[in-house]
């Protein structure tokens, strides 16, 4: 009979999963502690929206508080490397050693060139990959250049008006045989092979893996690969259903429920039961159960205890949309709106922004949850005065909009000075 949990313990199994349990240590932040924390986490999804920071910084924070965000740029652009990009939940910084997994089963193929005349595509790929091989990573931009192309593009064209280098540059990504090298400030890719940025111990095999289908002939690969990418699923979420450990590498869910079923034959997963959640649940072996969660953090838009949204109301009972896209007379909360962890619950929320010139962290509004502790404006203060000192701002500004609002802006007065 399978093991019965509270939901209470199942939120301290998910948040010892993800690093969110703890008081964060009051030490420096080292470099082997960024890299313990993203290789727990197994990625890190990417989102070019600057008006806090960029996304992929900001789940280190909520674990770690102030760090180097320079620790992060060598472990993505120094070999060996510890992350790389590529398709993940979306695109997202991954591990490397998921790269050859993931490979066979991102199926993105409506970024790129697939709906393009053949023989450009094949002419156009074969020149990208001979420049490429040949000198320094190149942007879109610069490759196009180099390349000499000139194409003729409707200006009214809506969505993304990629040129066929580009088209081909995301094709080959998806393949696998083109890779990012790095960013540009303005968040552009500079692509370079990817036999450039996997270390040899990394790559897993031949270039034709990385273009493999799961159907083409290499079932036994793809189905082994898709056993450790929903065991890596489940170790980041700790406990969750076939859905959430699907979501988290964006596989098929048909396919992961057989790498489930394997992963309980193996003893990796335990079927458990949760009051209130009433779907078929598994518990990760290596799942820890902490007596308490003391920890507290503001979670990105974007953050992997977020992913899976129906998760998140069955856990912690937080209804939460990203309202980026949404016009601005209809959204209910903000623009980047980010949720406020405290001990055991999804407490609050805050739409932020860094205005940089003014060297201000600005609170655009704040709500509290339904039955809110009483330190809640408290505890959300001292997490904003942590963000500003990491963002290098020299105040809060916390506007009088949502219920939560007068509350923290008392509580930031009380602040001591940054």
């Amino acid at each position: 009979m399978p093991a019965s949990l509270s939901l209470n313990q199942a939120r301290r199994i998910a948040l010892s999963a993800q690093g969110l349990d703890k008081v964060r240590s009051t030490a420096p932040v080292s470099a082997r502690a960024v890299g313990r924390t993203f290789a727990r986490l197994h990625l890190v999804q990417i989102d070019s929206v600057n008006v806090l920071a960029r996304s992929h910084f900001l789940p280190f924070f909520s674990r770690l508080g102030n760090y180097d965000r320079s620790i992060l740029h060598r472990m993505a652009g120094t070999h060996p490397r510890r992350m790389m990009e590529y398709w993940a939940h979306e695109a997202s910084f991954i591990r490397p050693d998921h790269f050859p997994d993931l490979v066979l089963w991102q199926k993105r193929q409506w970024v790129g060139a697939r709906a393009m005349d053949p023989e450009l595509r094949i002419e156009v790929a074969q020149r990208v990959l001979a420049a490429l091989a040949a000198g320094h990573p190149l942007t879109a931009a610069e490759l196009t250049a180099r390349l000499g192309h000139v194409e003729d593009r409707p200006r009214d064209n809506w969505g993304w008006n990629w040129n066929a280098v580009k088209r081909v540059l995301e094709h080959l990504f998806e393949q696998g045989l083109v890779s990012a090298a790095s960013r540009t400030d303005s968040f552009e890719r500079r692509y370079t092979l990817t036999a450039k940025v996997l270390a040899p111990r990394t790559q897993g095999g031949p270039t034709e893996l990385w273009q493999a289908e799961p159907d083409d002939g290499r079932g036994a690969d793809a189905a082994a690969a898709l056993v450790r990418l929903i065991d890596a699923a489940a170790q980041a979420h700790g406990i969750g259903t076939l859905r959430c450990f699907a979501d988290y590498f964006r596989t098929p869910l048909r396919a992961a429920a057989v790498a489930v079923e394997q992963l309980v034959d193996a003893g990796r997963l335990e079927p458990v039961t949760v009051a209130g959640w009433n779907r078929p649940l598994y518990r990760h072996a290596d799942a820890g159960l902490p007596r308490a969660a003391r920890g507290r953090a503001l979670l990105s838009p974007f953050d992997s205890l977020v992913f899976e949204r129906r998760r998140l109301e069955e856990l912690f009972g937080f209804h939460y949309r990203i309202e980026i896209y949404t016009p601005e007379a209809k959204r209910r909360y903000g623009y980047y709106v980010l949720p406020f962890l405290l001990r055991d619950g999804i407490v609050a929320r805050v739409d932020l922004k860094a205005d940089r010139a003014a060297g201000s962290l600005i609170a655009r509004a704040s709500h509290a949850e339904p039955g809110a502790p009483a330190d809640t404006a408290v505890e959300l203060a001292e997490e904003l005065q942590l963000m500003a000192e990491w963002l290098e701002l020299d105040r809060i500004v916390v506007a009088p909009v949502g219920g939560l609002a007068p509350a923290l802006a008392r509580a930031v007065a009380g602040l001591h000075p940054l």
